[in-house]
């Protein structure tokens, strides 16, 4: 270990709560992965329907979020239609352009897959009362706004 990086692990000290953010960070890493197994799904295809259940997307905006070429995201597009997930149609303002839109049936089964831990939330959230949540969120926020310095 180089005297820089000792010197700044000796200024950050590890209370608790920084150890728990650190644990959550990494468990929440792991958590696409293990839904996208769960619904045969691959990771691009279910990061595609995550962007899709905020709003349509089209192929191009979904390529470029998901860092691959158009026609890697048509393909992956392809299979979430096959799959009945998602549909493409006419955008709704530019006709020359398509819109890829996410089906009811491939939003319940995105929701059925972390419905647990949903569950297990709202239960550890109605444990606090508003005070305590209002500590928690800026907490978050805060915690939000440091990952954010490095993206």
């Amino acid at each position: 270990m180089t005297e820089t990086s000792r010197s700044i692990q000796e200024s950050w000290a590890q209370t608790d709560s920084l150890v728990a953010l650190r644990k959550l960070s990494r468990l929440a890493e792991q958590l696409p992965g293990a839904v996208a197994r769960r619904a045969g799904l691959s990771h691009n295809e279910l990061r595609t329907l995550e962007l899709l259940i905020d709003d349509q997307r089209g192929p191009a905006e979904i390529a470029r979020v998901l860092g691959v070429s158009t026609a890697a995201a048509s393909g992956i597009i392809d299979r979430l239609e096959e799959r009945g997930h998602a549909t493409r149609a006419a955008h709704t303002t530019d006709g020359r352009r398509t819109s890829v839109e996410i089906t009811d049936g491939g939003r319940a089964e995105v929701v059925s897959y972390l419905m647990p831990m949903f569950r297990e939330l709202a239960r550890l959230d109605a444990e606090f009362d508003e005070r305590d949540r209002l500590v928690i969120a800026r907490y978050l926020d805060g915690a939000a706004r440091a990952m954010r310095t490095i993206l």
